[in-house]
């Protein structure tokens, strides 16, 4: 897996690891430590994590292998791969769905930062005033922090930062090399957290509530549970926009990316699971409810970090442990637009870097500021323009996208089954199952639509 570069200095990862952890950097995100914890607590606990990692087997799976196909054979980003391999017939009709799917990663952008800027904020916090930062009074201080617009903007510049600086130095040693790292320290602080949680008195009954299954809540609300589950399932992958793509296109045909989806599903999987070992067994350790929603980890856990021996040192740990979680993909995320811009314009990687930079920190302003000098923009009921962002984007956007996926790899009007099916086992390791070809050119799409419809 050599490094290769184009005319603009497009280059490749240098190494398989440098891959899968690039890769599963990207996947890796709030989705699995923010997102992941509350859905499982609104819908009542293991039985929920049973019914998810089905569909993570049955939409993630091949939907990752399929992103990432589409960028090896290719060698472009998710626009400019739709284009060169479509026929020619078709060619300007993907080209266009494959821009409208390159788009989300924009909008993505235009409230992820905002959310990995309060990570850092409370990254800070803890570090310099400990348990103080919360002063008992969790929700209070998230508030505060919200309504402080100059603060949750600097917070937001921080985040955009960090991403165009590592952008800037390149591929092999900026993305690669920093993510790597990133996501190793990641893993060693998320097993310290899960130690340290699973050792407080009472953890048992937060264990129980996770590992053990009561299939109570889910058949008392068992639409809502399946459609919580499939929304999940490619919202952790991080697939639907084409971000998987630009990393399928820096890579060699040395290995299947059957394989590698494993591995890459595999990481993203391991990392939500060892999340919920640290959430739930605090909470249940300091009576901490655990339906608290998307407040579980700003206002529940600061709450038991507020009451834990050494909370001010354990609270840094774990927002530490969130802010490169966050970091991780945004980096991500900005090379997946940098790269797919640079096929499209030929600039070279600073012009474009600095291009997306300024574009992503001015696309952020709405949300940053959509809780305090717009706080009484409502676009939907009672939602902020921040969560109409999200709601847009992991509702609608991210199945519309993996449905243009889908369809592109396995019918002939795309790229079409034999291509797909070519590229995704070519190399060492395992080959696309037979049933992936009935599945995923009539059920899976059918799955997917009924996503956007639940969405509706």
């Amino acid at each position: 897996m050599g490094a290769q570069a184009d005319s603009v200095g497009r280059e490749g990862l240098k190494s398989r690891l440098g891959f899968l952890m690039v890769a599963a950097g990207c996947a890796v995100g709030l989705g699995n430590v923010w997102r992941f914890p509350f859905i499982v607590g609104r819908n009542g606990g293991a039985a929920f994590v049973l019914v998810y990692l089905v569909f993570l087997a049955l939409l993630g799976f091949p939907l990752l292998a399929a992103e990432l196909a589409v960028g090896r054979a290719a060698k472009k980003g998710v626009s400019g791969a739709m284009r060169a391999l479509a026929p020619e017939r078709t060619r300007r009709f993907w080209y266009v769905v494959g821009c409208v799917v390159f788009a989300g990663n924009m909008l993505l952008m235009a409230y992820y930062t905002s959310v990995g800027g309060w990570l850092l904020r409370y990254t800070a916090g803890y570090a310099t005033q400990g348990v103080a930062f919360t002063g008992g009074g969790a929700e209070a201080t998230f508030n505060d922090l919200l309504a402080d617009s100059a603060t949750c903007t600097l917070a937001m510049l921080a985040a955009v930062s960090v991403a165009v600086c590592v952008c800037l130095v390149g591929v092999q040693r900026g993305v690669e090399r920093v993510t790597k790292w990133m996501m190793l320290s990641l893993l060693a602080l998320l097993g310290v957290l899960a130690a340290k949680a699973l050792s407080l008195p009472g953890a048992a009954k937060g264990v129980a509530f996770y590992l053990r299954p009561d299939w109570t809540p889910f058949l008392e609300h068992p639409f809502r549970t399946c459609f919580d589950a499939m929304g999940q399932a490619f919202f952790t992958l991080s697939v639907g926009v084409g971000c998987m793509t630009i990393f399928g296109s820096y890579v060699g045909r040395g290995h299947s990316l059957v394989t590698e989806s494993l591995w890459i599903t595999a990481i993203d999987t391991c990392v939500a699971l060892l999340a919920g070992l640290v959430v739930f067994p605090a909470c249940a350790a300091f009576g901490v409810d655990v339906t608290a929603g998307p407040g579980l980890i700003f206002i529940a856990l600061p709450e038991v970090f507020a009451h834990m021996g050494g909370g001010g040192l354990w609270g840094t740990v774990f927002f530490l442990f969130l802010s490169l979680a966050a970091l991780t993909t945004i980096i991500a995320v900005f090379e997946c637009i940098i790269g797919g811009l640079m096929d499209e314009l030929r600039w070279p990687r600073g012009r474009t870097t600095l291009l997306v930079g300024v574009a992503v920190s001015a696309l952020s302003l709405p949300a940053v500021f959509g809780y305090n000098v717009w706080r009484d923009v409502r676009l939907l009921p009672g939602k902020t323009i921040l969560d109409v962002e999200d709601f847009v984007f992991s509702q609608f956007w991210l199945p519309l996208g993996a449905l243009a996926t889908c369809v592109f790899c396995t019918h002939a009007f795309g790229w079409g089954w034999k291509g797909f099916s070519d590229e995704v086992g070519a190399g060492a390791g395992l080959a696309p199952p037979r049933a992936w070809e009935p599945y995923m050119r009539w059920l899976l799409p059918v799955i997917l639509l009924g996503i956007i419809y639940g969405g509706l």
